[in-house]
């Protein structure tokens, strides 16, 4: 089979709404190429050797790799894409350079390519993301690794938005909590959370084909008897009673729903808010402070911002 590398140049800001619109489109996970990557101090703590090239990172903004099948609606659907990435204007999203290229790559080809990216990386104090073909050796007795395969997740768990979010389910999941994951994508924060002990999660997507890949990742992790998936839009329908609703979303969408996490949290209950971008950190804080919460830490990772709030 012949497969597209859809390539876009974009910026760090895009990354998480244009990997949405490409897996929307068709593509079973993405490549980032930051040029962040080569001065990042890495722990040598799985014993890989990473051999970066230089030549393969932009001078400036991020690269973006995606691939799909070559079929005759092919055009069609890169021009949809390309509407749906100029319209992320309206929501006052850098876009940079927004350069779009299409090349050709054989299905070995593209098996081989997704691979190379990927190994064990530890998050948080207690989670390991290690892909599925990659071994690997706890380091330590309460070490909790999420196992996940990029050609069927939304990401690999690794962006910042993701790790932050991790982080925070640490801080603040307890046994026998009831959790709820809005826009659950890979379904790790899900996967994490009932790690941590949760009695019952909740994942909830929109999108189908998230819908579809949360399931897969979820029985590989063996969670299955405590998280159910389904299609939602946001926390439509949903009833009260959670002790967690995390969100790993657009600033954006969060600003739209605030309300609903606040009926749907327990007193005492947490809301845990990423995707965010800093320049609207505050007007998300404001907003969650507005519908009864207490903020109770923000995390910050690169340009991103993840906030902890407590309803009161």
């Amino acid at each position: 089979m012949k497969w597209s590398e859809i390539s876009i140049h974009t910026t760090n800001e895009a990354v998480e709404p244009i990997s949405n619109i490409l897996h929307e489109a068709g593509a079973s996970g993405v490549v980032i190429e930051d040029p962040f990557e080569l001065i990042r101090e890495r722990r040598d703590q799985f014993g890989e050797i990473y051999q970066l090239n230089p030549n393969d990172y932009p001078e400036e903004g991020v690269i973006i790799k995606a691939y799909l099948p070559e079929n005759s609606f092919l055009a069609e659907t890169v021009e949809e894409m390309k509407e749906a990435i100029n319209n992320l204007v309206l929501y006052n999203i850098d876009i940079g350079k927004n350069d779009v290229s299409i090349s050709e790559v054989n299905e070995e080809e593209w098996a081989t390519a997704w691979k190379k990216y990927y190994h064990p990386v530890k998050i948080s104090e207690r989670f390991t993301i290690v892909p599925t073909w990659e071994e690997y050796t706890p380091v330590s007795s309460d070490e909790l690794i999420i196992e996940l395969d990029p050609g069927m997740a939304f990401g690999t768990g690794t962006h910042p938005t993701t790790v932050m979010c991790i982080q925070a389910l640490e801080r603040t999941v307890n046994t026998g909590d009831r959790v709820i994951d809005v826009g659950t994508g890979s379904g790790v924060l899900s996967i994490s959370a009932a790690m941590l002990g949760a009695e019952k999660v909740i994942a909830l997507d929109l999108d189908e084909v998230a819908v579809n890949s949360a399931r897969l990742n979820i029985e590989l992790n063996k969670v299955h008897q405590i998280v159910d998936v389904s299609q939602n839009n946001l926390l439509d329908g949903v009833e009260p009673g959670a002790d967690i609703v995390v969100a790993n979303i657009l600033a954006e969408v969060i600003l739209r729903f605030t309300n609903d996490v606040a009926s749907v949290v327990k007193q005492g209950g947490y809301f845990i808010a990423s995707g965010i971008i800093q320049p609207k950190k505050q007007e998300v804080k404001e907003a969650i402070i507005d519908v009864g919460f207490e903020i109770v830490e923000t995390l910050q990772m690169e340009d991103w911002v993840a906030i902890i709030g407590k309803r009161k």
